[in-house]
């Protein structure tokens, strides 16, 4: 955790009064342009490349103002394993990241099954650097079989639906909640519900802990095929096309499954897809010493299937770039490869490693971390919006040319398992803010 005193942060910013962001370039979803930017009472007031006047002034020389990020899939372990992660300290390392807002798995101890649970994360999503959207479970406990009550947990904010974790096995079980899915528009103001799936089948999948492939053969561990995750991919499509109602495809992996979802999206089918950082970077040759960092869940993949989910990132085939921040403590992950818990920490490094890996510009991958994945949390009422006066002031600057050194210990989650330990990466949010009050300034948490 970073050094100094919260409530010596919270007296160095005016609880009123306006901010001044000058000396960047403005970049949303209406292109790129030099000006300076306003904000105040949680609003922008004004966006002007003549410059603007504040009651305090941000420096954004040399750097991008943009909406703040989106990161549809994180693991905040709050309630039950505190001791990883909790809503306060992830909801920190987000605003480091320049997320403005995150919506938090459901694989919880207990799950994200039922009101009390949804309430509790709400509470204790309060007075956080971000914006935390709990997501609920599809169906009770996780287990696959009864449907959660989702109209109740619709009423009280829920938009998205998952067994994160697992995927729902039973197809009859999915076809009826993306069924009963979409007759929730009467509670939700007209926006749809959406079911994210964790595609993988436990009968492909069960015993592995990598990839199945030459590497797993080397190292004599338990392997994961390619095809697990992309029969459910498969299944769900068929599923989408059937009822009409919305899938998102959480963390692909595979060559297969980009592929599917492209040609289902040509067919104009409501499905969306995310892919997280270490899925466009990492192959499973990083396990080739049984360090368990590389462990992750679904796993690591061979290089061409990294080249085709870079591939999917650049022609739109996926939507999002979710990071499946997965804290997990050190003695946890000090266990043997096939008994270690699955997942990497991924907040504070995914813009850097997207900025540093993809061959993108900018403004590409923004869309992918910002606007795109905010429509599809059905958010974009809030995040993501165009930088422009009378919109919500939840920003981020971002300096795209620092180099910096990623460091576990350094980051705000008590949990170290990052998987870019050591590894220079270019681009870092300057400042992030949140209803106009800037929740990072000059790289340092405030809250």
């Amino acid at each position: 955790m970073r050094d100094g005193s919260m409530s010596a942060r919270l007296a160095a910013v005016p609880a009123r009064g306006t901010i001044a962001i000058r000396g960047g370039t403005v970049v949303d979803s209406g292109g790129s342009r030099r000006a300076d930017v306003l904000v105040g009472d949680g609003r922008v007031i004004s966006v002007d490349p003549a410059g603007v006047d504040g009651d305090r002034t941000l420096d954004a020389s040399g750097c991008v103002v943009a909406p703040g990020l989106v990161d549809l899939h994180v693991h905040l372990r709050q309630p039950g394993r505190e001791d990883a992660e909790t809503v306060e300290t992830g909801a920190r390392g987000a605003a480091l990241g320049g997320f403005t807002a995150v919506v938090a798995m459901p694989n919880t101890d207990p799950p994200i099954d039922c009101a009390a649970v949804v309430r509790e994360i709400q509470d204790l999503s309060a007075g956080a650097c971000c914006n935390v959207y709990p997501t609920g479970a599809i169906t009770v406990g996780r287990r696959g079989d009864d449907l959660v009550p989702m109209a109740e947990l619709a009423r009280l904010g829920v938009r998205i639906f998952t067994d994160d974790g697992a995927g729902v096995q039973d197809a009859r079980v999915m076809r009826r909640a993306l069924e009963y899915a979409a007759g929730l528009d009467h509670l939700t103001g007209g926006r749809r519900v959406v079911l994210a799936q964790h595609c993988e089948v436990d009968e492909l999948s069960r015993g592995g802990s990598m990839h199945e492939g030459e590497w797993s053969a080397r190292l004599g561990l338990g392997g994961q095929p390619a095809e697990a995750e992309e029969l459910m991919v498969m299944r769900d499509i068929a599923l989408a096309r059937l009822t009409g109602s919305r899938v998102h495809f959480q963390h692909l992996s595979t060559a297969g499954s980009v592929a599917m979802v492209r040609a289902a999206r040509e067919a104009g089918l409501p499905v969306t897809a995310e892919a997280a950082p270490h899925h466009f970077t990492l192959t499973d040759a990083c396990c080739a010493d049984y360090d368990t960092v590389f462990k992750v869940h679904p796993p690591l993949r061979t290089d061409a299937d990294v080249a085709a989910v870079r591939d999917g990132l650049a022609d739109g085939a996926l939507d999002a770039i979710a990071t499946d921040h997965a804290p997990h403590t050190s003695a946890d992950k000090e266990r043997p490869f096939d008994a270690a818990p699955p997942g990497m920490l991924g907040l504070e490094t995914a813009l850097a490693v997207a900025l540093t890996e993809l061959d993108l510009p900018i403004e590409r991958i923004l869309a992918l971390m910002s606007w795109q994945p905010a429509a599809i949390a059905g958010i974009d009422d809030r995040h993501g919006r165009p930088v422009a006066p009378g919109e919500p002031a939840n920003l981020c600057v971002i300096d795209p040319d620092e180099t910096w050194t990623v460091s576990g210990e350094a980051m705000a989650s008590p949990s170290r398992n990052t998987p870019y330990e050591g590894r220079q990466l270019r681009g870092r949010v300057r400042h992030t803010l949140l209803d106009s009050e800037p929740v990072v300034i000059d790289a340092e948490p405030q809250r």
